[in-house]
């Protein structure tokens, strides 16, 4: 979506080998980086020679605070998960350290929380424009799927340790 919708030069950041494979590979993303194995810090000054213009963040946490210190002047956080602090007894959207806000300000940063039901207006319109590009291949949807209800509670649990590659499934029946 985000080359679809102009962006040049995508990067993501995953926890596995297999997962950054398919960013780069399969979606397009022009960078990919593993979290869990390289430098965050300095593969982001590697892919984005000229800053970040735009992070769509759904980690939170130190890897957020690495991208933001990156991110450009003007530049936007959009602020969609924080998985990196669920389960932790503390607010959400999560406390930011005083050097991040600093940065944030000096750089004039806007952060948004997004929220799809903020958009209801938007959905027809949004539905016809995901279908259509889903229909041309220009949209791919990686699935992981489990089946039967009783692997419900091992497939949450594997989605929020990481071992999901896309949308994560519980396939019940065929209707």
């Amino acid at each position: 979506i985000a080359r679809l919708e102009g962006c040049s030069n995508i990067v993501g950041i995953s926890g596995s080998d297999e997962k950054c494979q398919y960013l780069t590979e399969q979606l397009g993303f022009n960078h990919a980086i593993n979290y869990k194995t390289e430098d965050v810090d300095e593969k982001l000054k590697e892919s984005c020679p000229n800053g970040i213009d735009i992070y769509f963040d759904n980690v939170g946490g130190e890897i957020s605070n690495t991208v933001i210190k990156q991110m450009n002047i003007n530049s936007h956080v959009i602020l969609c998960g924080q998985i990196s602090v669920y389960n932790k007894d503390i607010p959400y959207p999560p406390p930011i350290p005083q050097e991040i806000l600093e940065y944030i300000a000096d750089k004039n940063i806007t952060r948004e929380r997004y929220t799809v039901l903020n958009y209801r207006e938007k959905f027809p319109q949004t539905m016809m424009q995901l279908m259509e590009w889903l229909k041309n291949g220009l949209l791919k949807h990686p699935e992981t799927v489990a089946e039967g209800l009783e692997q419900t509670g091992a497939a949450f649990v594997s989605m929020m340790k990481g071992g999901n590659l896309g949308k994560q499934i519980v396939h019940v029946a065929d209707l």
